[in-house]
């Protein structure tokens, strides 16, 4: 008996992949999804879905939503604190365990054909389809799509450009029930300065916290030490078991090395983390994992269906729609992560900076469009505390 070829197999059903399995099972194409894994999973990951995600998922996955967030408190280095808040929605915290597998329960009622807890080995690509490789055997498609992380078989066995730098970050979930703990409801507490080049956070779910840390300058620290002292210090930790911190690798957007390297083949694409499509402020990859991978279905469909020559609209959607975003975001990352005190007081000083920035959560902005009207007042604000500093440090 002949190896069935499929229209299309998707390695990785995370958000991304899942996301993509579904368009594709919809338009009508024959799919597998290969998930690593057994599913539900434990999935290290904060676990955060900025609001605008609501463009792009359909509204039944909120029922899995665990806390909507309105608020986030801003501190320096555990002190300083001050809070925004919005009317609307500026994120939904999930556990990403439910909400995975709520999504892949979406692709298999478009018809998807899911093998869980199968690990692929190697991918080849041929001029007539692709070949997957996993322990239990071997699979064919006209193409194949790499939703498989930042550790990507499907990258490493058919880029071997590389997709670049991963940065570290360590996660925890502590228990806490019932016990209040000492944050407004519907706040998260983002930190700049406890992390050389980074940040800390403090996500609430139901009965538990999220709390990490994650480095997005390369300062040559372990994250371990930094992680242990934020938990053993932190507030809304009082009274819980300190939880181990698991790491995980942050495959950030990397300038312009990220942008010169190829997201698709004749036949392969790669999408969210294998793509490192991670937002470089504050490391948002969910959103762009399924952003991407329904760019990346839209592109198969269309070439499937003979409306496109090949599967380049890929990679020209990716560099139209995503690519400018990160630009921008990666110069206000190394604003704040590189000054961190004095970017912290300038948007304690101008909070309206900060409530422009929600409305990039919100998907009432951009980036481009945030960073059009608020780089005059931010240049007013840093100018001022780099004098205030510079005055400071002389009359001591």
């Amino acid at each position: 008996m002949g190896v069935k070829v499929y229209d299309a197999i998707v390695v990785g059903l995370g958000p991304g992949g899942a996301v993509a399995a579904t368009d594709l099972g919809r338009a009508g194409l024959s799919v597998l999804g290969l998930e690593w894994k057994a599913l539900p999973r434990y999935k290290v990951c904060g676990g955060g879905l900025s609001a605008r995600i609501d463009r792009l998922l359909e509204p039944d996955y909120h029922h899995i939503i665990e806390k909507t967030i309105h608020a986030v408190q801003f501190r320096f280095a555990g002190k300083d604190s001050f809070q925004i808040a919005s009317a609307e929605p500026i994120a939904y915290m999930v556990m990403r365990d439910r909400f995975d597998a709520y999504l892949v329960h979406k692709a298999r009622e478009a018809g998807i054909h899911i093998h869980e807890d199968e690990r692929v080995d190697a991918v080849s690509e041929y001029s007539d389809w692709v070949e997957v490789r996993t322990g239990r055997g071997r699979y064919r498609a006209q193409v194949v799509v790499g939703a498989d992380g930042a550790s990507s078989t499907v990258a490493r066995s058919l880029f071997p450009e590389g997709r670049g730098r991963s940065m570290s970050g360590l996660e925890g979930e502590a228990v806490v029930g019932q016990r209040p703990v000492p944050l407004d409801a519907g706040a998260i507490v983002v930190d700049i300065g406890i992390v050389p080049g980074g940040y800390a956070w403090v996500f609430p779910k139901e009965g538990r916290l999220s709390i990490g840390v994650a480095e997005f300058l390369s300062r040559g620290r372990s994250p371990k030490g930094i992680y242990d002292r934020f938990v053993k210090n932190e507030p809304a930790m009082d009274g819980c078991a300190v939880p181990a911190g698991l790491g995980h690798p942050l495959p950030l957007y990397d300038g312009v090395l990220s942008e010169g390297r190829r997201l698709s083949t004749g036949r392969v694409l790669l999408i969210g983390d294998a793509a490192h499509l991670v937002d470089p402020l504050f490391g948002e990859g969910i959103y762009y994992a399924v952003l991407s991978g329904r760019m990346a279905a839209r592109s198969i469909i269309e070439w499937a269906h003979g409306t496109a020559a090949d599967l380049r609209a890929y990679d020209e959607r990716v560099a139209r729609d995503i690519y400018p975003e990160f630009r921008v975001a990666a110069r206000m990352a190394w604003t704040v992560y590189t000054f961190p005190q004095v970017s912290h007081r300038m948007i304690r000083r101008r909070p309206g900076i900060m409530q422009l920035y929600a409305g990039v959560l919100k998907g009432q902005e951009t980036y481009r469009s945030f960073y059009a009207k608020a780089k005059e007042e931010a240049k007013s604000s840093f100018a001022y505390f780099l004098r205030d500093a510079c005055l400071s440090a002389f009359s001591r």
